[in-house]
């Protein structure tokens, strides 16, 4: 009932930049905390950043400084700019919300995980 498409990824050479976007559509009522999240081979997935409907942000300590989330209340769009990557961001990354999303009678609460975009830096 809601769709999740995230973009952006791709091959990148160590020290260089990404933006991913992902946004939202479809039966959304309201969508609060936005997230990105990844999976690098072999790991678990992991939270990289978050971002409050006001735009309270959080991060994991590995990205701050390099990493910035935003987002587009209007467009249901959540955006991640990655400068200075590394190998160790070779991952793929997804984004997710909470918020209230469904129809009357089958609301949910957690976006299900898109596609996810694939980010590789490799020189």
């Amino acid at each position: 009932q809601v769709q999740v498409v995230e973009s952006g990824g791709g091959l990148v050479q160590p020290g260089g930049s990404l933006r991913l976007s992902c946004t939202a559509s479809g039966s959304i009522s309201s969508i609060g905390t936005m997230g990105w999240y990844r999976q690098a081979p072999g790991k678990q997935r992991e939270v990289v950043a978050t971002i409050t409907y006001d735009g309270d942000t959080n991060y994991v300590p590995s990205v701050k400084g390099r990493f910035t989330i935003s987002r587009d209340n209007a467009k249901n769009t959540v955006y991640l700019q990655m400068n200075s990557l590394n190998p160790e961001d070779t991952a793929v990354y997804y984004c997710n919300a909470d918020g209230l999303f469904g129809t009357p009678g089958n609301y949910y609460y957690r976006l299900d995980w898109g596609q996810g975009t694939r980010v590789t830096v490799s020189a």
